[in-house]
């Protein structure tokens, strides 16, 4: 295990130039009923050192997540008040969705991540199995983070709902404040499991509780129920749906090509980490972390407790990492088996090279803006989501 290059030591540092002209600018609305206005794709721009071509694709209200639908080239964004648009990447036409739940918008809360199966992979969209999660309110001020499951139904050319949305899991306990859901949706390769990292809600001390869900990441079957083999599975309660422990937030979560399942992880101020996760390991937090306390109060570091699992990579200054994917394209054929993370501190795609259960940052990739997403299309282009109002969605691919 090792620590990341020093920005300073990255390696082909690329600036990327703003997109002149863009598709659509999204309406606001947060119920995500009302339809948008189908556009012809723009051309695309070339970036400042010729190193990228760079298309823009709209804009969002404070998107979180986005997924292909598998099989297709529609590409839909969540957006954290509570709305959902889709995009056909190769059309340009854009529409909304309906039948959303009602989220606890505010803080980090909000409308939170998509997933689709593999396994329902259609050329059209017609329908499928969604799966998303959302902050839902609870009693006496507090809320948690839940997951739902339903039908994805398209049957018009601009708009798709969401038909029949059961919750199938809940953060547990709900508690005050709105920071730290996590709220990310793996499937294990076979989609035999659902796992969901479940933030510690700054709360800190649960996340070494194993007699609640907080700071932990959950393993499930796709209906929700605790999965067999689980470490804890002969206990009661939420113990019996948890896979790991100690995590503070995750905002990333993925399989890489070999099955195995990685974590990306908001450090405090310092000690953001990429961790490999594994069955039953406690990753340490609050009792041990690379980085401090934000009022400058000492955290022990990894090193003097080892009976905690380590990080395989650790960020000091942080890089405030959103989601992140594993290349397997063609149009970056150099980048295959490479994390590819979007960083909200750096403004920058990070590309870290991956060596079994080892890794190493290689390059940062300036893009200006704080990016929330990064995800592979159809083609192999990379598909960066901004962060925020008016956030913008590029479409990236090597020149000519």
């Amino acid at each position: 295990m090792q620590n990341s290059l020093p920005a300073k030591r990255a390696l082909s540092l690329l600036t990327l130039s703003p997109a002149l002209m863009a598709i659509a600018s999204c309406g606001g609305a947060t119920t995500g009923d009302s339809s948008a206005e189908a556009v012809s794709t723009p051309a695309p721009t070339m970036s400042a050192d010729g190193q990228f071509m760079q298309t823009e694709y709209g804009s969002f209200n404070e998107p979180w997540a986005a997924a292909f639908a598998p099989g297709t080239p529609v590409l839909f964004v969540t957006e954290k008040p509570g709305s959902m648009k889709f995009v056909d990447t190769v059309t340009g036409k854009m529409g909304t969705v309906s039948g959303l739940p009602e989220v606890d918008y505010g803080g980090q809360g909000g409308l939170g991540d998509i997933a689709f199966l593999p396994s329902e992979s259609a050329a059209t969209l017609n329908r499928r199995t969604i799966f998303l999660s959302w902050a839902e309110a609870g009693s006496g001020d507090t809320r948690g983070a839940v997951v739902g499951k339903g039908m994805l139904i398209c049957d018009q050319a601009d708009e798709c709902r969401v038909d029949s949305l059961d919750i199938i899991w809940r953060q547990a306990p709900k508690v005050t404040g709105r920071g730290h859901y996590s709220h990310r949706i793996a499937f294990s390769p076979d989609e035999a499991h659902l796992y969901i990292a479940s933030g510690d809600r700054q709360k800190k001390t649960p996340a070494q509780d194993t007699g609640n869900t907080l700071g932990s990441i959950v393993r499930l079957t796709l209906d929700g129920t605790p999965a067999a083999g689980n470490p804890f599975a002969d206990r009661n309660g939420p113990t019996n749906q948890i896979w790991s422990y100690g995590h503070r937030n995750i905002l990333g979560m993925q399989f890489d090509a070999s099955g195995r399942l990685w974590g990306l992880e908001h450090g405090p101020a310092g000690g953001d980490e990429l961790n490999f996760i594994e069955r039953g390991k406690n990753y340490g937090w609050p009792v041990v972390s690379d980085g401090d306390e934000y009022d400058g109060g000492n955290i022990p570091d990894h090193s003097t407790r080892p009976e905690f699992e380590s990080y395989v990579i650790n960020w000091t200054p942080v890089i405030a990492p959103g989601d992140f994917t594993f290349y397997s394209g063609n149009a970056f054929p150099a980048w295959r088996g490479d994390a590819i993370i979007a960083g909200l501190k750096t403004n920058a795609l990070i590309r870290v090279e991956m060596d079994g259960t080892s890794a190493r940052e290689v390059a940062r990739y300036p893009m200006g803006e704080r990016l929330r997403d990064v995800l592979e299309g159809p083609d192999g282009a990379l598909w960066v989501l901004e962060d925020g109002d008016n956030a913008k969605l590029l479409k990236l691919m090597p020149a000519a």
